[in-house]
């Protein structure tokens, strides 16, 4: 089983076919969160998955627990709570790539709080983007890395930056590089390594047996101790990029299966990064996150 954890939220989207999207567009509200858009992501691809988080108990709170019921994502590790979901507002540019602007104050999924032992079967925990950013939740879901590392699991990081919500740049760069020996995949898109400051090169020797990078239209690659595999993107015609980030996260861990990042070949790498090139693209073909089922990826 695969653990994401982090937050849940609701997207609001502007609604492109109401006409040319504007500052004054229709907004429509979509389940989103990265966590969540992973979970249900790798549901839809026929992992076997958990979330892990705080959902709240208001409408858009059931409609996220919805979203998992549907995609085949367990729940036991949710934790509920009054308070209500959080929203981000997504301005989306010409190119599909979208810019948010979050409401998150006193929001549910801030709340969370450390679970005990995860369940027996867990093999690997995903986890960033807002959760580990927002405190009081933040420090749970770190000790939760932490903890899971410890143990042996396999641990992906998407830092996922939005930097709106990070108000001391240079404390989250030392956070993050106190992360990354307890990570054992990281994956990061090109904007998100440009506003860190870093290279993949340094972040893998501190701790993370391979970096992937994400690099929108132009593909992924692959820093590992022995070589660098690059993958070209997969052209499509794009609606937005909403989840794209998110949905590569599910076909890597999906695709590693019972493997370890170390034990890939360059080869095995390439099959890897051109599955996740290929189920990001189906995801940039739809408004909002809506990543691809296992059969959309066959073939």
């Amino acid at each position: 089983m695969i653990v994401v954890a982090g937050e849940s939220l609701i997207d609001l989207v502007p609604d492109g076919a109401a006409g040319p999207v504007s500052a004054l567009s229709p907004l429509l509200p979509r389940p989103g969160g990265g966590p969540y858009n992973t979970a249900v992501a790798l549901g839809r691809l026929g992992a076997p998955v958990a979330f892990c988080s705080r959902v709240s108990t208001d409408a858009f709170g059931e409609v996220l627990m919805g979203g998992l019921a549907a995609a085949g994502v367990a729940t036991g590790l949710v934790q509920r709570g009054p308070e209500p979901t959080s929203l981000a507002v997504a301005t989306v540019g010409p190119d599909g790539s979208a810019r948010y602007g979050f409401y998150v104050e006193g929001t549910a999924d801030r709340l969370f709080e450390l679970p005990g032992p995860l369940p027996a079967q867990a093999r690997a925990l995903c986890l960033g983007t807002c959760s580990l950013v927002l405190e009081p939740g933040a420090s749970a879901y770190e000790a939760l890395l932490r903890r899971e590392a410890g143990r042996g699991a396999l641990t992906l990081l998407d830092p996922n930056v939005r930097p709106g919500l990070i108000p001391d740049r240079e404390a989250y760069r030392r956070r993050f590089d106190d992360w990354l020996p307890h990570v054992s995949l990281l994956k990061l898109s090109e904007e998100d390594a440009a506003w860190l400051g870093g290279s993949p090169a340094a972040w893998r020797a501190r701790g993370p047996a391979a970096v992937v990078v994400t690099r929108g239209g132009a593909g992924l690659t692959v820093v590992t101790e022995a070589f660098e595999v690059s993958v070209p993107g997969v052209p499509v015609r794009i609606a937005d990029t909403i989840g794209a980030g998110d949905t590569v996260n599910a076909a890597l861990l999906h695709g590693l299966g019972d493997r370890r990042p170390e034990a890939l070949s360059a080869d095995e790498w390439r099959e890897l990064l051109a599955y996740a090139a290929r189920a990001a693209a189906v995801t940039c073909t739809r408004p909002g996150a809506e990543p691809p089922y296992a059969h959309e990826l066959r073939g």
